[in-house]
């Protein structure tokens, strides 16, 4: 690798200043990579407000407005200057400081404890890459549930390397704490990279509050022994929630302020908690005991300047959109409207699990709480050829995840009065495989 240029030296001496933990969890990449403050970008700023400014690659207008084609601009009704220019790297500061507002309201737990501003991504899994890129060696292992997005494989192992290793998600019916302390905690002491998914996708489960606790106990207790842990969350499905037991809280919460060796990052975004799916609009935000504005900063740095030489920056258009949504009065109820339609599509699978005892003959659920998703558990039939029968004999798709014997059902795609028929074309293409 070429020797680092001197603005990634600089970022790299205020990390170790504050925590030089933080800077040995940095993968040779996350060293190396800058926000180019001195560049381009530097020039172009100075330049803003000046009577000519020949900086920037984006074509204007005599009167300074972007130049547009009207093709494409009639379907925007916002002004062009908030669709066509390029945002920053980093995202557009007001909807940054939404976003961290929103998180710190929705996690009380973090209190005074101080975070970093987060940065805009293109979406959850660009943030995810984006962290692969800052923290992932090839020789990592991201410690993750035995039932996982299958997009992790693409992202981190595919793009950087890594080898994914896994715990248990449940026994029995909670959360296998006693797998997950064993894969996290080992005599040899190093770097620990922890990726949790909640609620999970595929599973739909949150952990509970007290599952969560020892969940946060085990990193800890790596933290103490000595080991130095990036943590990442994946928070693409936060906030909704349908069962009472279940933590309402992000695991960043309990993560932020546990120990000067663990370093809590969320990725999270508009997709799924503001219903925008193909908007692209993503963060990332870190925290770690004692952290400071210097350290947050200096992270926020790097992760611009990955995100910078990756994509260049989230879409302009889709970032006004999303802070102004943010920002009206009609915003909270009308997610709740649409939260409150996806709890009861939940609530009809459990009546409907509830109420056809026969189905346990064939499949048995997974514990499920939260989230787009639920799961079942084939018992002794091929999924592929259940998977097929569904698909050919009862126009019914799901997603057949073949080696866990799992049938992966979306309730949040599924409208309510075909919920019932959905699960009983499950039973009887079962019953067709049993026969064959």
């Amino acid at each position: 690798m070429a020797a680092l240029n001197a603005q990634a030296k600089e970022l790299n001496q205020i990390l170790k200043t504050h925590n030089a933990a933080v800077l040995e969890l940095l993968s040779k990449r996350g060293k190396a990579i800058y926000f180019p403050a001195k560049g381009i970008l530097a020039q172009g700023m100075a330049a803003k407000g000046k009577e000519i400014n020949a900086t920037i690659g984006t074509a204007y207008e005599d009167d300074g407005k972007p130049m547009i084609i009207s093709s494409i601009a009639r379907y925007f009704e916002i002004d062009s200057k908030d669709v066509f220019p390029y945002a920053p790297s980093e995202g557009i500061k007001p909807l940054r400081d939404k976003w961290k507002e929103l998180i710190k309201a929705k996690n009380p737990s973090l209190n005074a404890q101080e975070i970093s501003v987060p940065v805009v991504t293109c979406g959850v899994t660009n943030g995810l890459s984006i962290v692969g890129y800052m923290f992932v060696e090839e020789t990592d292992d991201i410690i993750l549930s035995d039932l996982y997005w299958e997009n992790y494989d693409l992202v981190f192992t595919n793009a950087y390397g890594a080898k994914l290793k896994f715990f248990n998600l449940f026994r029995g019916k909670n959360f296998d704490v006693d797998s997950f302390r064993r894969t996290v905690i080992s005599n040899a002491i190093g770097k620990r990279m922890v990726l949790l998914n909640f609620p999970n996708n595929p599973s739909g489960y949150t952990p509970t509050a007290e599952e969560a606790e020892a969940i946060a106990n085990v990193l800890t207790e790596a933290a103490e022994a000595g080991n130095k842990l990036v943590v990442i969350l994946d928070d693409s499905y936060f906030g909704l929630v349908f069962d009472d037991a279940a933590v309402t809280e992000s695991l960043f919460s309990k993560l932020a302020h546990a120990h000067r060796n663990i370093l809590a990052v969320k990725v999270d975004g508009i997709t799924k908690e503001e219903y925008a799916w193909g908007l692209r609009v993503g963060f990332v935000t870190y925290s770690i005991r004692d952290g400071n504005k210097e350290l947050y900063k200096a992270l926020e740095d790097k992760t611009a300047g990955a995100v910078r030489g990756n994509i260049s920056n989230s879409p302009h258009a889709s970032q006004f959109a999303a802070l102004h949504a943010l920002n009206s009065e009609a915003h909270e109820q009308e997610k709740q409207a649409n939260k409150k339609k996806i709890l009861e599509r939940y609530l009809k699978v459990k009546d409907v699990l509830k109420a056809h005892s026969e189905y346990a003959k064939y499949f048995e659920a997974l514990p499920f709480n939260s989230g787009y998703f639920m799961c079942v558990r084939l018992k002794g039939l091929d999924p592929d050829k259940v998977w097929e029968a569904l698909l050919n004999k009862y126009s019914t798709g799901v997603i057949c995840y073949s080696e866990k014997s799992l049938l992966r059902i979306a309730f949040a795609s599924t409208p309510l009065d075909k919920i019932e028929k959905l699960f009983n074309n499950i039973y009887l293409a079962c019953e067709d495989c049993a026969s064959t």
